[in-house]
């Protein structure tokens, strides 16, 4: 192998993402353009708001805890399921969804890089929007 094909190997630091009420989110490796890892910590009887996004594509894979999914199930209504320990989720993009702690979580969470993807949903299904980050557009939507 010729030493320019040769790349290194990287050991990101992990990075605080930012202010989150409902807990924390660690960025643990970026690779622009194509991946993000993150580790997030959602305290008990805390959630995200109810949302999708307009290009995200996120997986996540629960290490602890018991987490409720709250989706909507392509009919327009909202369904509920129960995750645990060492359960995984996918949210494509145009998923409606939203997490909610019932017991201290820890998620490994994968996704395309679109750290400021998000569209609030919760007066399409009559329900009054929590605090949390707001709606962005597909415009505004940065892939990193």
């Amino acid at each position: 192998m010729k030493r320019n094909q040769i790349k290194q190997v990287a050991f990101p630091k992990i990075k605080d993402v930012g202010k989150r009420d409902w807990g924390k989110e660690e960025l643990l490796a970026l690779i622009p353009k194509k991946i993000s890892l993150k580790k997030i910590f959602i305290k008990k009887g805390r959630k995200g708001g109810l949302q999708y996004h307009h290009k995200k594509n996120e997986c996540g894979f629960l290490i602890s805890g018991r987490l409720k999914i709250t989706y909507d199930n392509g009919k327009g209504k909202l369904k509920s399921k129960i995750l645990t320990k060492n359960s995984s989720f996918h949210f494509p993009p145009k998923a409606v969804h939203q997490e909610e702690a019932l017991s201290d979580c820890i998620i490994i969470e994968a996704s395309t890089p679109h750290f400021n993807d998000r569209v609030r949903v919760e007066k399409k299904y009559g329900l009054s929007q929590t605090k949390g980050l707001p709606s962005t557009k597909k415009r505004e939507v940065k892939l990193l």
